[in-house]
């Protein structure tokens, strides 16, 4: 099973004055709060035990649009692998350990 969504962070994000003067980028940690959001979207009762590899492999600027891709784990019922693209060129990957609930 998958989970698909867009988003965009907008160019008056607070994290982005002096994450790069005159040439902005998207903190990473931005990025794996919308990923962490698109799960509690797909998986409301889920919470995040552990990252457990996560890849900037491309830097995503401000106002640019990207699409999560959040899918079930071929290792374990526990983690979900996630993908960020910007068009067809994969900026971010990793793995989540979740377990399901609220304790």
């Amino acid at each position: 099973m998958n989970f698909e969504t867009r988003q965009m962070i907008p160019a008056d994000h607070p994290s982005l004055p002096g994450h790069f003067p005159g040439a902005p980028i998207v903190p990473g940690v931005v990025i794996l709060d919308e990923i962490l959001a698109a799960l509690i979207k797909w998986r409301e009762n889920s919470r995040v035990i552990r990252i457990s590899r996560v890849k900037f492999l491309a830097p995503l600027r401000p106002e640019q649009s990207f699409t999560i891709r959040l899918s079930e784990s071929q290792n374990a019922r526990d983690e979900v692998d996630f993908c960020c693209r910007v068009q067809d060129r994969v900026i971010v990957e990793g793995r989540f350990q979740i377990c399901h609930g609220t304790s």
